[in-house]
């Protein structure tokens, strides 16, 4: 199947109400691949997945066309919004600590690399901490260095156990048992 198809079935998905932040519909997505420009449908696509839950065919067909293009930044993050898809989200404004006050001596890297151990409230038996590990994707940008706040969505590996987690929570990010870094937590939406 040619690359232009695949994207177009995936526009008809998108609901003829669904508008990105700039406003882009599924209308705007068809101008560009009536010309031919695969690359920009494709983008505009990947971010037209907010005020519904994209089904999973949908990504499919997104990692699909990335994959043919060899464009494997975009196929990572339709693979990531195919996880949320399925398991829900969680957005989360993340401010990491300073290498002086303990924090981390490196960037956290932006595409869902690092998998970091959290503090979300849970306890073990014995009442210590009980730390989950979630994988971090940061928003708008390639990485999040020391010191540094930014947006950022967490892919938890136990998805079921971070559902009690509201708007306005406070978590903390771990390496070991020292905290790292404090995320408040801006939105989330469990699985369908």
């Amino acid at each position: 199947m040619r690359v232009a198809e695949l994207l177009a079935r995936a526009a008809a998905m998108v609901p003829a109400d669904v508008a990105n932040e700039a406003g882009v519909t599924r209308v705007d997505v068809r101008e560009y691949l009536d010309h031919d420009e695969w690359e920009v449908a494709l983008d505009l696509l990947a971010d037209l997945d907010t005020g519904w839950r994209p089904p999973t065919v949908r990504w499919d067909l997104l990692i699909d066309s990335a994959d043919v293009m060899g464009l494997s930044d975009a196929a990572a993050w339709c693979r990531w919004g195919r996880w949320e898809s399925i398991h829900g989200i969680v957005r989360a404004e993340l401010r990491l600590l300073s290498p002086a006050e303990g924090g981390r001596q490196n960037p956290v890297p932006g595409k869902g690399i690092l998998r970091p151990p959290w503090d979300i409230g849970r306890r073990t038996a014995a009442g210590d901490p009980d730390l989950l590990v979630a994988r971090i994707w940061v928003e708008s940008a390639l990485a999040l260095p020391p010191a540094a706040t930014g947006s950022v969505r967490l892919g938890p590996l136990s998805p079921a156990l971070w559902r009690h987690l509201q708007p306005g929570m406070t978590i903390t990010m771990h390496e070991g048992r020292p905290t790292v870094g404090t995320a408040t937590i801006i939105e989330t939406s469990n699985v369908r």
